[in-house]
């Protein structure tokens, strides 16, 4: 496989006329819209039309991916092949240890998951009423054990009855003085979820020094969470986030700080490296307390740019592509993953030898991506 960056005057025909290869590949493999307009910098994966094949669906790497149950059935199934596990998001629980499933219906993913030979993940969440994180509710359940037995108790049932294949646990916000409660309840549900046959995995916040201060980073203890889980999934995203200023998700240099520090740590063959399946669009000025990007997907990033005749540019350190663009008298940044900026956090992955990826989140179909991890990742 080929990245290709889109020149003035290129066409779909001509590109491919150029590679030897099929204009019908092009459009399939990068979701390109009819008449097939392209947008100068865009990024193209070009293949011959057959991507390595993989018996088991992992290509030699782990490759995880979140969902949520209102997730297209399609999409499921066009990604399922090239992942290994499928973290189903999410499940609240009590503060007395009851767990509280997903407002939707979930099963359909545990058995398509199955039905693809992918290991279906019940990931753990402490949302409050509000829908966000609550450190209360953490509080709760790390320092009363009766609670945190019957949340366990309650986890096992799942695992039993409904076929999961694996907790994964995803707290954030956790307070300082509940750092160790929390290393202690990750260790538990190991010892239980690990006695059924399936692993436990701990996502942790970028964080890249053991004193790094903020409420994101000060309850987690990388080495002792670790030592506690199977495996961990670094939350490498978010550097550009909603209500922050216009900068890319991912920057390549960001992330790397994060996995070299992570590495001081945890053995490589824990470390799973976070990836984003999404930008953002942010209005200009950005202005503190009032901003408010949107989140897009990265085909449609491509395809905004192309309605507003954007050329898409490549920011060298963070390795992410961006552009800008005009519209109702407002100018407009966006910030995206290409096939590029996903190539240069394989090249990581396989830098550092580490587990794999996860992927935050695959609700739309990036399809270049997995194509890509195909080719990138083939033992064949």
């Amino acid at each position: 496989m080929e990245i290709y960056i889109v020149r003035p005057k290129d066409t779909v025909d001509s590109i491919a006329g150029s590679h030897g290869i099929s204009p019908q590949s092009i459009i399939y493999d990068n979701q390109l819209a009819y008449p097939y307009p392209l947008a100068v910098g865009q990024a193209l994966l070009l293949s011959d039309g057959n991507p390595p094949a993989s018996e088991d669906g992992t290509y030699g790497v782990f490759a995880g991916g979140y969902a949520y149950p209102f997730i297209s059935r399609w999409v499921l199934e066009q990604t399922l092949p090239f992942l290994s596990d499928l973290f189903i998001f999410s499940y609240g629980f009590t503060p007395e240890g009851e767990l509280i499933p997903p407002v939707l219906d979930d099963t359909f993913m545990i058995t398509t998951a199955k039905s693809f030979g992918v290991s279906p993940i019940l990931t753990l969440t402490p949302f409050g009423p509000a829908g966000q994180f609550s450190n209360y509710l953490i509080s709760q359940i790390v320092k009363n054990e009766t609670a945190k037995q019957q949340l366990i108790q309650n986890l096992a049932y799942q695992i039993v009855e409904r076929g999961f294949e694996g907790v994964d646990i995803d707290f954030e916000y956790i307070l300082p003085e509940d750092k160790i409660p929390f290393v202690n309840f990750v260790g538990d549900i190991r010892t239980a979820v690990n006695e059924l046959g399936y692993p436990v995995s701990v996502a942790l916040a970028p964080k890249i020094s053991d004193t790094q201060a903020g409420l994101l980073y000060e309850g987690k203890d990388y080495g002792l969470l670790g030592e506690a889980a199977d495996s961990v999934l670094l939350m490498t995203y978010e550097w550009g986030y909603t209500y922050g200023p216009a900068m890319a998700v991912a920057p390549l240099n960001k992330v790397r700080q994060v996995v070299e520090y992570a590495l001081t740590k945890i053995p490589a063959s824990k470390i799973n490296l976070g990836i984003p399946n999404y930008g953002y669009d942010w209005t200009l000025p950005f202005v503190q307390g009032a901003s408010k990007a949107a989140t897009i997907g990265n085909v449609e990033a491509v395809q905004i740019a192309i309605a507003h005749n954007a050329a898409i540019q490549f920011d060298e350190t963070a390795q992410s592509p961006y552009f800008n663009y005009v519209s109702e008298g407002f100018t407009h940044e966006v910030w995206f993953e290409d096939v590029r900026s996903i190539s240069a956090k394989f090249g990581l992955v396989k830098e550092y030898n580490l587990r794999g990826m996860g992927y935050w989140q695959i609700m739309q179909l990036f399809r270049a991506n997995w194509l890509l991890l195909a080719d990138t990742f083939s033992i064949i």
